[in-house]
């Protein structure tokens, strides 16, 4: 039977949808230069961009309730500090499932990436054999990640003008 994210417990971290409350926090992290470096395009998002993202965060959530991004909350204070899921995602024409994580420029260097990470490739894995994470060249923290979970690099792709790296599991 699969569970959906909703409810996702780590040592740490609680993963919960996304709500309408919940704009400000991720337009702060679409704002933050250094966190959207190596997510998507690169480049920060306004309002407007925010709420579209939301948008497509919500029609995820529509295709399956068992995936797409959601807030993550640290136990000790119920403080947001990114988000992270399951993700479908399109590789050469072919329907793939991404763990997908982002942590706030705040938050780096404490092991949260690596913690929802895990929490989320075992979830994925009873769902799926086969799982992607991607990941742009540059972006070495997040390759680190991958390669902690067991995922190896498998081939390198152009998304949105940037070499961006599949790694399997």
């Amino acid at each position: 039977m699969n569970q959906s994210c909703e409810g996702l417990q780590t040592e740490r971290l609680f993963f919960r949808k996304y709500k309408d409350d919940d704009f400000p926090f991720l337009l702060s992290m679409l704002m933050e230069p250094e966190t959207v470096r190596f997510i998507g395009d690169g480049r920060v998002k306004g309002e407007k961009g925010a709420g579209e993202f939301l948008q497509w965060i919500y029609r995820t959530y529509e295709a399956s309730e068992n995936h797409g991004l959601h807030v993550l909350v640290r136990k000790a204070d119920g403080m947001k500090i990114g988000h992270a899921g399951l993700v479908p995602q399109f590789i050469d024409g072919k329907e793939e499932l991404e763990v997908g994580y982002w942590i706030g420029r705040d938050y780096w260097g404490r092991g949260y990436a690596t913690e929802a990470a895990a929490g989320l490739l075992k979830q994925g894995k009873r769902e799926r054999e086969r799982l992607i994470s991607m990941i742009q060249s540059g972006n070495i923290a997040s390759q680190r990640v991958a390669e902690k979970m067991g995922m190896e690099k498998e081939k390198s792709v152009v998304l949105d003008g940037k070499d961006v790296w599949i790694y399997t599991v």
